[in-house]
């Protein structure tokens, strides 16, 4: 029957001071808590409850007046009893097996609703599916196997001059294609990409092997940076064509949908890669070693103006200020590349189908990582907004440049092969 009967606290319990030590009562033990309108330890208020149903008298062995503690209060049952009714335990307060029952279905009830609320809450909460972590982890290894953080490749591009012309005898050694001996996904020196840079090749070609363009053999220029950033820009192009073909869907469309896809998007992707090497301290692309540390007016020496540079720096800021994470930057990418909308693409529909599955990840994955991931997702939808203004700016300075013969030629064929055909 002990077993059965559950206590009553009373108003008292409330008011406890929760700072004080809980001392039974009756014998000076710990206490648990107001056990029938008192204060008291786990055995005293079995004890008492037990007396009270089985209606006990007791007779104290000795004069009445024993003195209860936690070690012999099993020797006096009576004045056990007695100081349980003196410091206030009531009979009143001991539940009937009915009431009994009828708490533990209350409890039992509270125990499941609150259940209940649990599950409907976690179902509710926000998660990825399977083919979303899967699209998301996809992505995240493409960067990393595309973007070099250590930036060790940029040692063999031509030069960077940013007090005078460049001269092709100095910078020979170094033109991009020696790319080739760095890392296994650059792609391989054959004699017929020291005359011919087919972007359709490239694209074929990438997985495996491949081609790096070789560099003009004229001499001067008066933009000094350009033939370095030039090989940069097409070293990025390479890298930007790997990431692409690890999307997933990508390989599966059309040669001619890739192509258009990679064209038109390319300097986008590339200006969303380098907010990884942007600083806000200085509003420079620090990458790696002091050379590689670029300023506005390295971009200058290279022919572009700041029509263009201003609102790229303007758009470096905004994006380095939303703190996204590496795999929020890299669906980015992918929404950026896969866009439905540009010019020379046929299979619109089938494009589109890929985009939204990866814009739904992306949503997805701010709203389980983020609060306010409504509007984080807005602010990053509209820096591809603000990439295809800069996209326009830069075809229209591209195109003043490619049109001088002195400054196309130290261009690299990838270079022009990718923006000559976006600039009209």
């Amino acid at each position: 029957m002990e077993s059965t009967v559950v206590s009553t606290s009373t108003a008292a319990g409330e008011e406890f001071d929760r700072n004080v030590p809980r001392i039974c009562g009756v014998c000076g033990d710990k206490a648990t808590g107001f056990h029938f309108n008192a204060m008291t330890c786990e055995g005293c208020k079995g004890f008492f409850r037990r007396s009270m149903k089985r209606k006990a008298s007791f007779t104290c062995p000795f004069n009445g007046s024993c003195t209860i503690t936690k070690d012999n209060r099993r020797h006096c049952q009576a004045c056990r009893l007695k100081r349980c009714v003196d410091i206030g335990m009531m009979k009143e307060f001991i539940l009937t097996d009915e009431e009994v029952q009828r708490k533990k279905d209350l409890i039992q009830r509270r125990k499941d609703e609150e259940a209940q609320k649990e599950a409907q809450k976690e179902a509710r909460r926000p998660r990825l599916s399977d083919e979303q972590s899967q699209v998301i982890a996809t992505l995240v290894e493409a960067h990393h196997k595309t973007y070099d953080d250590s930036y060790s490749d940029f040692c063999r591009f031509r030069p960077p001059v940013r007090d005078g012309p460049v001269t092709r005898s100095a910078s020979r050694a170094a033109s991009l294609h020696s790319l080739s001996d760095a890392s296994s996904d650059s792609f391989s020196h054959s004699p017929e990409s020291d005359t011919k840079m087919n972007f359709n090749n490239l694209l074929m070609m990438y997985q495996e092997q491949g081609s790096s363009p070789e560099s003009s053999e004229e001499e001067g220029s008066s933009l000094s940076m350009l033939p370095h950033l030039a090989d940069l820009v097409s070293y990025s192009i390479q890298k930007v064509i790997g990431f692409a073909k690890m999307i997933p869907g990508f390989r599966e469309l059309t040669a001619e949908d890739q192509i258009a896809l990679l064209k038109s998007s390319a300097i986008e992707v590339i200006m969303l890669r380098s907010n990884q090497s942007f600083s806000l301290e200085d509003m420079s692309w620090s990458c790696g070693a002091p050379d590689f540390k670029y300023q506005i007016s390295d971009v200058t020496k290279a022919g572009h103006t700041l029509e263009l540079l201003e609102p790229l720096v303007k758009f470096q800021v905004g994006l380095k200020k939303l703190n996204l994470h590496e795999e929020e930057h890299v669906l980015l990418m992918a929404i950026c590349l896969l866009s439905p909308d540009r010019p020379g693409v046929q299979d619109h529909a089938r494009i589109e189908a890929l985009q939204d599955r990866i814009s739904e990840t992306l949503q997805a994955y701010i709203q389980l990582h983020h609060s306010g991931g409504r509007l984080l997702y807005a602010k990053m939808i509209q820096k591809l907004a603000d990439l295809r203004s800069l996209n326009e700016e830069h075809s229209k300075q591209y195109r003043s440049l490619s049109f001088q013969p002195e400054h196309s030629m130290q261009l690299t064929p990838l270079v022009l092969e990718v923006f000559g055909s976006e600039v009209s």
